[in-house]
């Protein structure tokens, strides 16, 4: 079990920027998916991106804005929030999964974070 612990949440306006940490507790290969989802009080979790091997999958209402990357020597996968707006405002989780996944479906996640808490003010 990858133990996974994410950082770098907070309060932040509308239009600035936030950079959130995921790193892994031991080797995770780049032949792990590993992804940003979030979820709002009484949402589902969202797809928000994931990385794997090179490839990058984007949610439709972060795409243009947020960016994933991965330090693989690290173990450490990144998300840039940029142009924040209010309806981003949520509890951002990583995941990381092996095998063949749907990037978008939490459930195909194996190893989930506990979550950091990203608020953007109006």
């Amino acid at each position: 079990q990858v133990q996974l612990v994410e950082s770098g949440g907070g309060l932040v306006q509308a239009g600035g920027s936030l950079r959130l940490s995921c790193a892994a507790s031991e080797r995770t290969r780049s032949a792990w998916i590993m992804g940003w989802f979030r979820q709002s009080p009484g949402q589902e979790r969202e797809f928000v991106a994931a990385i794997r091997d090179g490839s990058i999958w984007y949610g439709d209402s972060v795409k243009g804005r947020f960016t994933i990357s991965r330090d693989n020597a690290n173990d450490t996968v990144y998300l840039q929030m940029d142009s924040l707006k209010a309806e981003d405002t949520a509890v951002y989780f990583c995941a990381a999964g092996q095998g063949s996944v749907v990037v978008s479906n939490p459930n195909d996640y194996d190893n989930w974070g506990h979550g950091t808490q990203v608020t953007v003010s109006s």
